[in-house]
């Protein structure tokens, strides 16, 4: 049964996405911030499915910290799950994310309409600063910045691999930074197509201050992130 209810959620989660990407497609047309209302529509409508399918819930814990302004929001990247999960939390989410989602048909070219950020991130230094230029232009629209410090999806315990990217913005940016942490690597583990029934928790932390310096913001942010992630990881566990 968790084989089937795991084929048929990945069936469906597809299957959704393309029809947003093609009936959706009159909001290029639209005013941006019409456009990421159907990008949260569809990330909602995704959680519900979710929940329907194969029995994951989420759960959300320190809601009062989310911004209702610019700033930067960095967090634990573990799966699939917290990249469009997140979208509804904020009023207007800019995703930082892999630069060769953007030449993908549909897929790509919304994420221009959002005005998302592409990052190369084989080019170094050229890359953080072209990184640093796009955030400073969404944050002066009061947008959130959301970016996984780590770059890519880790397993759950694994050791941390924090690159430079999230600091770079924080040093460049007058904005406060919130963390996160999560458990969703457990039940929606990456590269495996199973789901397993559970609840998926998101924690934000107390929001970092803009001014630190550097080393100290990312001290303080790998702390809240990896503190946060293993006391949810040891919830889930448990709950298991």
């Amino acid at each position: 049964m968790l084989v089937f209810r795991s084929l048929l959620f990945n069936v469906v989660f597809y299957v959704n996405l393309v029809l947003f990407l093609v009936l959706g497609s009159w909001l290029f047309v639209c005013p941006r911030i019409w456009a990421i209302r159907g990008l949260q529509a569809w990330a909602s409508t995704s959680i519900v499915l979710l929940r329907w399918i194969v029995n994951i819930d989420m759960k959300v814990e320190g809601a009062e910290h989310l911004p209702k302004g610019a700033a930067i929001v960095a967090g634990k990247h573990q799966s699939f799950w917290e990249t469009f999960a997140i979208l509804p939390l904020l009023p207007d989410p800019c995703m930082v994310l892999k630069r060769e989602l953007l030449h993908i048909p549909l897929f790509g070219w919304f994420a221009r309409k959002f005005r998302m950020i592409g990052v190369e991130r084989s080019a170094g230094a050229s890359a953080l600063k072209k990184l640093v230029a796009r955030a400073k232009a969404e944050v002066a629209d009061g947008r959130q910045i959301v970016i996984m410090p780590e770059g890519t999806r880790r397993a759950p315990g694994d050791p941390p691999d924090y690159k430079p990217g999230a600091a770079a913005v924080y040093a460049a940016l007058d904005v406060p930074c919130i963390p996160f942490g999560l458990n969703s690597g457990v039940l929606w583990p990456r590269r495996k197509f199973l789901r397993y029934p559970g609840t998926i928790t998101i924690a934000f932390c107390p929001p970092i201050p803009p001014g630190l310096p550097r080393r100290a913001f990312q001290a303080q942010l790998e702390e809240a992130i990896e503190s946060t992630s293993n006391r949810l990881l040891t919830q889930v566990k448990s709950a298991g």
